[in-house]
């Protein structure tokens, strides 16, 4: 089997011993020890060809591309074929315990990846189902990944943002999402189709400057020609600062390439705000937002402090009151699957979410397992898992 789309980071570069050397070693001293010695008792004994099942205990979407590039990587290393069966096409929903793709090969090659490419497959299957309930749940608006600053190095931050876009992709597909439109690194940027990150500036560019419209005149001086989103809560006057900033660029304002971005943390209201104004904005447009049932949770995203439903109608009301029609909104801070669910349904007027809040949140849950159900072609798997050998 071949897979497009490989990325170059993914290669050991050099000659091809040198290669092959230190992906051995690299595989030696990253997988389970366990796994090691069954390799040289297998070597000692003799090989045996086997089939794997790998599944997940949660639903996911299918997002297997940077296992399939590392196990095809290291079957072009050690001059041997694995045959790999997928049970389903990327990006496609896949139930609890149903298999994931079946990998089939001699036992003493296969048997000390299994630790790496579970690694690689388990969170980006999670990641991608996240982002897209996301998407499906706000179809109109378009998402940023941000999600970099929260991995733990540049191999999760690779699988986070192809988990993105093979969830925005499905999203697309199903239902007609706009979804991920690009995501904040150059490193990654291609998944989106892109050659370079998003973004214009962050809090620190504000502190900088000394004030918001400083910092949004610093930002057009050097960059004339991009588009201009600017962060309003340093100093806690998100619709002060966002009327000043589009008084002061009229004409980017009233073309559409001016956008107002809300992060507002969670220990206080947007300016204009507090639990009885935020109940009367969301009166004046949604009024069935508050009145059916809603967990303490979901109140919080549409009435509570930071960026809440309220917060980015009023934000909203404020600009279309001023003439900004066409002035955008970018919310962010803490938008996963779950407050995504609550804006979409009553249709928030954001036009782009910034996130890195779609990737997994409870760990436990990206874990992927593979097992062995055959051995030289006779079916055998531990007790529990004969659910496995149904697609056999």
């Amino acid at each position: 089997m071949s897979v497009s789309g490989k990325h170059p980071d993914l290669k050991v570069v050099g000659s091809p011993s040198q290669r092959a050397t230190e992906l051995e070693q690299a595989i030696a001293s990253r997988t389970d020890h366990y796994f090691r010695r069954t390799k040289a008792i297998v070597q000692r004994f003799g090989d045996v060809k086997v089939r794997y099942a790998v599944f997940m205990r949660r639903p996911v979407i299918f997002s297997p591309r940077i296992a399939l590039e590392w196990i095809e990587q290291v079957a072009e290393e050690r001059g041997v074929a694995f045959d790999i069966e997928l049970c389903h096409q990327e990006g496609e929903w896949v139930g609890a315990g149903d298999p994931l793709l079946y990998l089939s090969g001699g036992l003493q090659h296969l048997v000390d990846l299994e630790t790496l490419y579970l690694q690689k497959l388990g969170a980006a299957c999670v990641a991608a189902h996240n982002a897209f309930v996301m998407c499906c749940d706000m179809p109109k608006t378009a998402f940023l990944a941000m999600d970099a600053r929260h991995c733990t190095g540049a191999d999760m931050a690779e699988m986070m943002a192809y988990a993105a876009s093979v969830g925005s992709e499905a999203a697309r597909r199903d239902k007609d999402a706009v979804g991920f439109i690009g995501n904040a690194t150059d490193a990654t940027a291609h998944f989106f189709g892109r050659d370079s990150g998003l973004g214009t500036m962050p809090h620190a560019l504000i502190g900088y400057a000394g004030s918001t419209l400083r910092a949004a005149e610093m930002f057009r001086e050097v960059f004339p020609d991009d588009p201009l989103t600017v962060l309003v809560d340093y100093f806690g006057r998100e619709i002060t600062d966002a009327l000043t900033v589009c008084r002061r660029f009229p004409d980017i304002a009233s073309r559409g390439d001016l956008a107002i971005r809300l992060d507002t943390h969670g220990g206080r209201y947007v300016e204009g705000l507090d639990p009885s104004k935020s109940y009367a904005v969301l009166e004046r447009h949604v009024p069935k937002a508050t009145r059916q049932y809603r967990s303490e949770s979901e109140l919080r995203y549409l009435i509570g402090t930071g960026v809440s439903a309220a917060a980015i109608f009023h934000l909203r009301e404020r600009l279309d009151a001023e003439g900004f029609q066409h002035v955008k909104i970018v919310a962010s801070s803490g938008f996963g699957p779950e407050k995504c669910r609550v804006m979409g349904s009553i249709n928030a007027p954001i036009d782009v979410v910034g996130t890195g809040s779609y990737l997994p949140d409870s760990w436990s849950e990206t874990y992927a397992t593979a097992d062995v159900i055959e051995y030289d072609g006779a079916p055998r798997v531990k007790v529990g898992r004969e659910f496995l050998l149904r697609h056999v």
